[in-house]
């Protein structure tokens, strides 16, 4: 059991990769990054299928509790010490409509990715 915060991210999605980096790179006593798209990741060793996996970030807490979308990147803001950017979108009214355009992202994530240039030729759609 490891004593930091686990976020589960797509590694091939480059927004996603800068999005978590950098929580990392603020707390890496905190949060410690998981790429999905890893060769060696493998979904099943952290008890989800790879569809689950894809569908959205993930974060395991050190108690085993599990996070998941907008639940995720405010847990990982938190414990940056960036908890003040997105902490408000966890009350009503702000919190569904947020929680929804998460889905949405995750969903389309290469595609907005491909569409702002932010791929760098690795987004694949």
């Amino acid at each position: 059991m490891t004593d930091r915060f686990r976020m589960l991210y797509d590694g091939s999605c480059p927004m996603c990769s800068r999005e978590v980096l950098q929580l990392y790179r603020r707390r890496p006593d905190a949060i410690e990054p998981v790429d999905i798209s890893a060769p060696d990741f493998d979904a099943g060793a952290w008890g989800f299928d790879a569809e689950q996996v894809q569908s959205a970030i993930y974060g395991i807490r050190p108690d085993g509790s599990v996070t998941v979308g907008m639940e995720s990147l405010r847990e990982g803001y938190r414990l940056a010490g960036l908890g003040w950017m997105l902490g408000w979108t966890q009350w009503w009214p702000a919190r569904p409509a947020f929680d929804l355009f998460y889905r949405g992202f995750a969903r389309n994530r290469m595609r907005i990715g491909k569409w702002l240039g932010r791929c760098d030729g690795h987004c694949r759609v």
